[in-house]
Parts: C-alpha cells; sequence; structure tokens
C-alpha cells in the first residue's frame, strides 16, 4: 500500500484521525494520521527553547538527535563523566556547544530553558531535582527512579517549583497506542481480561554488552563524580559504560524494559497500575559478573479486574521484537511493529448442547427445552469487521512525538501526559519485578498513594 504520507505530514496536534483504508491481503486496513497542526511560523533568533543535555551516552545522544528535528529547539550545553562523550558531542552539533563534567555548572546559566536527562538511573532523582529547583524543566529518560525514595521527593519538586517534567516513555505519545486506548475505550474487545507483552533479545548489545572506549581510564573518565550515591569502588571500565548490568546503578531489565510495558499498559487502559506482583528470573547465559537477570518474567494483578504477564528473554533465540496483547471477553487487540490490530470474537448467544451420548428421548427433550429458551437466530444486518488492522504513516517515530510534546508544554506550560506521578506509577509497578526476583515472594503495592504495602 503506498500512501506516500510521512511523520511530517501530521504533527502531533490532537487525536488520531484515519486517513485513508484500504484492504491489503484480504484485510481491512486502516492509515492513521493525527490531527494535522497549523504550520509552524518562522521563529526569531531569540524565540528558540534552549535545552542542555545532561548524560550524552546513547540514549542521551539519540533522544537529542531527535529533539533537534523539532522547530524551535537549540542545544547549548552538554554535560557528561567522559570527555570522549563531550568531543563527540561538539563533533555532532558544534564548536559552539559548551561541555562540561559537572552539570551544575550548565543549571547556573541563565540560557538554559531545560535539561533532557539521559545518566545511569542512579542520578536520575538528583539532576531532575537539582535542575528543576534550578528553574529548569526537565525531560527525564525512563526510568524516573533508581530507588523507591525517589519518586515522591521528584513530585514534591515538581509541585513546588512548577516546572515541567515528562518522563521519555514514548509510547503514551505515539499514535499506535492512542489509537489503542480509543479502541479499548470504545469497547472494541470488551472487557480486558488479560494482558501479555513481552521484549525479546538475542544478542550482546541487546544484553547491556556495550563497547568500551580503548582511551577509558581515570584521565578520561571522572569516576568519584560517577559514582554519586553508589558504593565506592575502584575504577572500573565495565561499571561506567556498562552500567545498566548493575543495581549500584540501574535498575536491570526491569527498570530499562518493562517499565515502557507498563507505561504502554496504564496509558491504554487508564489504570494506575498493578495491586500485587510475583517474578522469576535467572542469569541464564550472560554470567559475566552482572547482578541482574538476563530473563525476566512478572505476573501482576490489575484492580479493574485483569491480569498482567512481562517477559524480557536476552536469551531468546530469534530476533529482537516486543510486543503487546489485550485479551477482552469480546476480542483481541494486538499492538507490535508498525500497526494496531484488532481481531473481534463476539461471545457466543446461547451456551450451546452436549447431549450426544443421552438416550433419544433425553435428547429430544433436552432440544425441545433448549429451544425454547433460546430460540433460533438467523444471522441478519451488516457484516462486522472479524479483523481489522491500523498502520502508522511510513517513516513514524513515537520519540519525535514525545519529544515534541514536551516542548510545546514547555512553551504552552500545560501539563504532559508522563507527568512524575504517571512515570513513578509506571516504574514503581516495575520494580515491584526486581524486589519480588530478590524477596523470592509475592509483593504488595497500592496504586493510588503510590507505596508498597
Amino acid at each position: 500500500m503506498s500512501t506516500g504520507l510521512n511523520r511530517r505530514d501530521f504533527l502531533k496536534a490532537g487525536s488520531v484521525v484515519t486517513a485513508g483504508t484500504s484492504i491489503v491481503g484480504g484485510v481491512r486496513t486502516h492509515l492513521l494520521a493525527q490531527t494535522q497542526a497549523e504550520p509552524e511560523r518562522p521563529r526569531a533568533a531569540n524565540d528558540h527553547i534552549q535545552f542542555a543535555l545532561i548524560g550524552a551516552g546513547g540514549q542521551g545522544q539519540y533522544d537529542t538527535k531527535t529533539a533537534l528535528e523539532v522547530p524551535g529547539v537549540k542545544l547549548v550545553a552538554v554535560a557528561d563523566c567522559y570527555d570522549g562523550r563531550l568531543t563527540h558531542a561538539k563533533e555532532l552539533w558544534g564548536d559552539d556547544v559548551f561541555t562540561t563534567r559537572d552539570y551544575a555548572v550548565i543549571l547556573s546559566r541563565p540560557d538554559v530553558d531545560a535539561v533532557l536527562i539521559g545518566t545511569a538511573d542512579h542520578w536520575h532523582k538528583q539532576a531532575a531535582v537539582d535542575a528543576m529547583n534550578a528553574g529548569k524543566d526537565v525531560y527525564l529518560e525512563k526510568p524516573m527512579i533508581h530507588t523507591y525514595d525517589d519518586g515522591p521527593e521528584i513530585i514534591a519538586t515538581a509541585r513546588k517549583t512548577k516546572r515541567i517534567l515528562q518522563v521519555g516513555s514514548q509510547r503514551v505519545s505515539s499514535m499506535l497506542y492512542q489509537k489503542a486506548k480509543e479502541l479499548v475505550a470504545a469497547g472494541s474487545i470488551g472487557q480486558i481480561t488479560a494482558i501479555s507483552a513481552w521484549w525479546d533479545r538475542n544478542s550482546a548489545l541487546g544484553a547491556f554488552d556495550y563497547s568500551i572506549p580503548p582511551d577509558a581510564s581515570t584521565e578520561t573518565i571522572d569516576w568519584t563524580r560517577f559514582l554519586g550515591t553508589a558504593p565506592k569502588i575502584p575504577f572500573n571500565p565495565e561499571h561506567f559504560f556498562q552500567w545498566r548490568k548493575w543495581k549500584a546503578y540501574g535498575t536491570g531489565v526491569a527498570g530499562d524494559l518493562f517499565v515502557h510495558l507498563f507505561s504502554g499498559t496504564h496509558f491504554v487502559t487508564g489504570s494506575r497500575g498493578p495491586t500485587r506482583a510475583t517474578a522469576a528470573g535467572v542469569k541464564r547465559l550472560w554470567k559475566d559478573g552482572r547482578d541482574v537477570p538476563d530473563v525476566l518474567l512478572g505476573l501482576f494483578d490489575y484492580p479493574e479486574g485483569f491480569n498482567l504477564a512481562l517477559r524480557v528473554n536476552f536469551v531468546s533465540g530469534g530476533p529482537e521484537s516486543e510486543g503487546f496483547v489485550f485479551s477482552g471477553t469480546e476480542g483481541r487487540l494486538e499492538i507490535g511493529g508498525d500497526g494496531v490490530a484488532v481481531t473481534r470474537e463476539p461471545r457466543e448467544k446461547e451456551p450451546g448442547l452436549l447431549i450426544e451420548s443421552f438416550a433419544q428421548a433425553t435428547q429430544k427433550r433436552m432440544l425441545e427445552e433448549y429451544r425454547q429458551k433460546y430460540p433460533l437466530e438467523h444471522p441478519a444486518g451488516p457484516a462486522f469487521a472479524q479483523y481489522e488492522k491500523y498502520v502508522a504513516p511510513r517513516g513514524y517515530k513515537d520519540s519525535y512525538d514525545h519529544l515534541r510534546n514536551f516542548f510545546v508544554a514547555v512553551r504552552s506550560r500545560q501539563p504532559v501526559v508522563e507527568d512524575p506521578v504517571f512515570g513513578y506509577r509506571a516504574a514503581g509497578a516495575a520494580l515491584l519485578s526486581n524486589l519480588s526476583y530478590e524477596r523470592g515472594r509475592v509483593v504488595h503495592w497500592n496504586p493510588e498513594e503510590m507505596r508498597l504495602v
């Protein structure tokens, strides 16, 4: 199906609409688009949101490249503990970009309106709190927290300072998840009974075994600054460049990947979170000194009446994949790849009979009684679409929409969807997996009050 449409044809400005419908391989397929925004007006040189990057690793650089696609946005400064990344920041964005190892220097600059935080998890809270107290708006990479104590402090600081804080799990800005939310709310699959989601990988890089540059040393890395609140240990380049492998700095697969799945679940269903969780995990292949599992399974009870089953497997035996299946009383909704698919299977109007093993007289009497209660009906009316698919425009990137929504909020001072409360509920739910795995038992959470029980 050729559409001739791409992401820039439909900038984020409201609800998702259907731009066209066609039959592809016998399946009714709808092309999604978001209601078109007014064209961006040219901005004066002094009418730009100026932001800084704190934590210029792979995710931070990716977010920054995407942010710079948003009209009216300018990067002015970068902070990182590794000199090589500061050098590369100038290579990417010009010598005019100010660089430093100490993000406090950036926060003291009056020309910085907002910061994008892509540090290791154990720095998320402090960097965010310091930035908001310095009057900066914050885009904070997921997970919002490293430990449960982080959440209330981030929420309180955002409220006190009246700063915009958006957590960086882009599904809440995705047109696919927005369409899924609309379909669920409209009752397309009935009442949700179970949700399953997964994120499988089968590579070294996918398992956090990131590359280490040959110049890594205490001369090129501010090791003391990186450690921060973590236990003081001798310089270890693996701990710096592969920090997701250790609980001292990261949150394992739960905080890195489960949190995306929780954000998607909560956005689509409107739920505030589970009340009970149990998890099982193991270091199946990557026994390289890490203290987090490479396979993790979690089961979660939700007060709305459905269960959530999550899986991350870094030894999946296949290509990287992720997806969702929402099972309802009248159908299934799946999110994966570039689309949302709905399979409708309305519940039967009568329970049916299983009487073939009975005497014929008994069968006859039971059938007569059955048809008195359930008269035979012949199908009538328009045919319903048993299977439909909704796809995003070619080249669509939800991370762009998420960052654009952040900068729109910075200008308008209107709230964002993934604010600190949403972010804490998603991360708090995700970290229940780690607690259950470590304690070997069921753990409980109050999603309304956002606290462990």
